[in-house]
Formats: structure tokens, C-alpha cells, sequence
């Protein structure tokens, strides 16, 4: 029986899917196999605790953020860089991207084309419309639209917002970005609301989040809501739970609505989103049982004399963790050390740390975020021995 393939015009081109020519189960296999050296030594040490692959059912159209880039020309040019340069090539359509993702962006292009709002053009620095960002939700299909621009003047934004919306009903908020500096940042740090609320809400595990134009939210919806049930399927036993890089308060709110004894402690460095974690904690009525500190984490727990946690749960950036960061934890003796990583390189590293302090590891179980790329995240559970 053979193997159901995908294909995209835009493949050699982009390079994004890089696995695409590869039958999605080949993809799971080869993954599991890398998997499998990497964390070889653990599993000779601690025996099989390497789980299988989480998969999609179909890894198609799972990607709820998409983006383009603008640049000038006889008509505005929108879509994507090539691999490995600055070209613009058209991309009407993208097999990974949410059904009207691309079709909303190229539709911007359109309709600022028809408006005579011209694109910047990065080497001279001149024209307005940079870059346009959709954030859809799963949940309820409906879009936050970002446009970006040069400066802080949209013209004829009201026009300009009315003809995207009767072309796509589902967008229920429009945001002008202001980015003026000449860099390759996608956004910049004042935000306009043209139309609507200037967010979207989504779903995770049964919790509602709201989703702004600087928000850090999964963009596999699907495949999040996994990742997050392993991350917390140790826990219903927990009753006080430390959620460490805890960005917009995500994971430490799915546990807080999944486990009514639990009592939860957030902390985050970036003020917008420790305030965008206490709005979701009261938009999911946990707000009494979920508190947010604004802090690095590695001061905040060097500063807890007193505080002990049932379990602590740790999503950092790629680079991972730091030795600082793994001692404070060790200081704070949970039973249960969850941790979710984007970069299972730097994971292996970190948990040495934790078993020079007492832990083991009683699972590591892979999952495709990002099918047709090379890319896997982990989430590895360590016990106190």
C-alpha cells in the first residue's frame, strides 16, 4: 500500500517544508530515529522511556499564523523570500498555512494596490505597508489582521479596512503596526486598532485565550493541545505548580482548569505579557488560584526562602535553560519536573543538570509541531529520585 504524498509549485523556492518529497509516515520515522540518538544515552541509563512520535492525522493547512512581506513594483509584490535572499515570490496559496491565511495577505496586497498605499521598499527606506501578519483562531475561524507600516499615517484606512472585510467576513479585527525603523524586525512597538477589538480568541484544552499583534501563541493548534496534555498529565495529584517562562500564562492555566485543588505561579520578564496572563486567568475564572510575577525567573526563585512546589513546568527558548536556572530549581525540590522544549538539543544538556541533582527521567515523548520539517519538540518528565 503506498504512501499518500503532498506537493507545492512553491517548494524549491521556499524551502520551508524541506521534508515534502518525504512520505509524512517516513517523516515520523526518520524523526523518531533522530530522537533516538540524541537522547540514546538517557535510555541506556533510565531504560525505555522514549515514547513514539506524536503525529498529525493530516499534516496540512495547520500553521494559524501567516506573514508577508511588501515591496514595490508595477504591482505590490507580496508573498514570501525566497530561501536564502531577499526576492519576493508570489504565493497564492500555502499547503501548511490555514485555509484563507494566504488569501487574506495577497488580498491586502490587492486592495492597498487599488488604494494607491505603497510598499516600502527596504533598501531606500521610502513607502508605507511593510508587512501584514494574520493570526486565525481554530476555534472560531475568525482572523486578527496586522498590517505594518512605515510610519504612523494609513491612508484611507477606513476604505481600506471595509473592502478587506467584505472580501473576508471572518476577519474580526484590523491592527496598524507602526514599525519605523530600518531593520529586519517584523513588528514594531506602537499598535493602532483600526476595526474591532484588536484581538482574537482561542481555545486550548478548554480554556479561552485572547491573541493580540505581539502575542506569543502556538500556531499548530492542533498539536499544541498535545503537547500541553503530556506537559500536565502527571499533575492531578499536584496542588501547587510553578509555571517558569510562563509567556501569556498558557500552560499554568490549562492545568489550573483541568485541576480545581491546584494553585499556580506564573513568571515572566516581559510585563505585556505577564498582564496579558492575568487577563486570561480572569477570562477563565482561575484568577484566584493563578498569580503572575514579573521577574527573571532565576532571580525570583533564588529570592523564594520559603516556597516549595508540588511541580514546576519549564518551556523555554531554544538556547534552553542555564545552570542558574536548573540549581534554583533543584533549591525548590519539586516532585515533578516538566519540561517542554522547542530544541531537544539543548534539552539533553539541561536534564544532565537536573540528574546531578536527584532526578530521573520516567518519559521523553517527541511531537511534530511543524510536519515536513525537520523540526521536533519534547516533552520530558523527570521525578525526584
Amino acid at each position: 500500500m503506498g504512501y499518500k504524498t503532498y506537493t507545492c509549485p512553491h517548494a524549491k523556492r521556499c524551502g520551508g517544508c524541506e521534508l515534502l518529497a518525504v512520505p509524512y509516515p517516513l517523516q515520523l520515522r526518520r524523526k523518531q530515529q533522530a530522537m533516538e540518538e540524541l537522547f540514546s544515552e538517557v535510555i541506556e541509563r533510565e531504560g525505555p522511556v522514549l515514547q513514539p512520535i506524536v503525529g498529525m492525522d493530516e499534516p496540512i493547512a495547520y500553521r494559524h499564523k501567516a506573514a508577508t512581506p511588501f515591496a514595490p513594483g508595477k504591482r505590490m509584490r507580496c508573498g514570501f523570500f525566497e530561501r536564502g535572499s531577499h526576492r519576493i515570490t508570489y504565493c497564492a496559496h500555502c499547503l501548511v498555512e490555514a485555509p484563507d491565511a494566504r488569501e487574506t495577505l495577497c488580498d491586502v496586497a490587492h486592495v492597498a494596490d487599488a488604494l494607491r498605499i505603497p510598499a516600502y521598499n527596504e533598501d531606500r527606506g521610502q513607502g508605507l505597508l511593510r508587512h501584514a501578519i494574520v493570526r486565525r483562531s481554530h476555534a472560531a475561524g475568525t482572523l486578527l489582521l496586522v498590517v505594518v507600516t512605515a510610519g504612523p499615517k494609513l491612508p484611507h484606512a477606513t476604505e481600506f479596512v471595509r473592502r478587506l472585510r467584505k472580501r473576508h467576513p471572518n476577519i474580526a479585527s484590523v491592527v496598524q503596526n507602526v514599525n519605523t525603523r530600518r531593520t529586519n524586525a517584523m513588528l514594531g512597538t506602537r499598535n493602532n486598532v483600526l476595526f474591532g477589538p484588536g484581538v482574537v480568541h482561542d481555545e486550548l484544552l478548554g480554556c479561552s485565550f485572547e491573541i493580540g499583534p505581539t502575542s506569543f501563541f502556538q500556531t499548530n493548534p492542533v498539536q499544541t493541545e498535545r503537547l500541553y496534555a503530556l506537559a500536565l498529565e502527571q499533575m492531578t495529584d499536584a496542588q501547587t505548580l510553578l509555571d517558569a517562562y510562563c509567556g501569556t500564562g498558557t500552560i499554568g492555566i490549562c492545568a489550573a482548569h483541568a485541576n480545581p485543588r491546584l494553585q499556580v505561579v506564573g513568571v515572566e520578564q516581559v510585563s505585556d505579557a505577564v498582564g496579558c496572563a492575568r487577563k486570561n486567568a480572569r477570562t477563565n475564572a482561575v484568577q484566584d488560584r493563578c498569580s503572575f510575577a514579573c521577574a527573571d525567573a532565576t532571580e525570583w526563585m533564588a529570592n523564594q526562602r520559603r516556597a516549595s512546589f508540588d511541580a514546576i513546568v519549564l518551556d523555554p527558548p531554544r538556547a534552553g535553560s542555564t545552570r542558574e536556572f536548573l540549581d534554583g530549581v533543584a533549591r525548590l525540590s519539586p516532585r515533578l519536573v516538566s519540561y517542554v522544549s522547542c530544541n531537544p538539543a539543548t534539552q539533553v544538556r539541561d536534564m544532565a543538570v537536573l540528574r546531578e541533582h536527584g532526578y530521573r527521567v520516567t518519559s521523553i515523548t517527541p511531537v511534530d509541531m511543524f510536519p515536513h520539517t525537520k523540526h521536533v519538540e519534547t516533552v520530558c518528565l523527570l521525578t525526584r529520585i
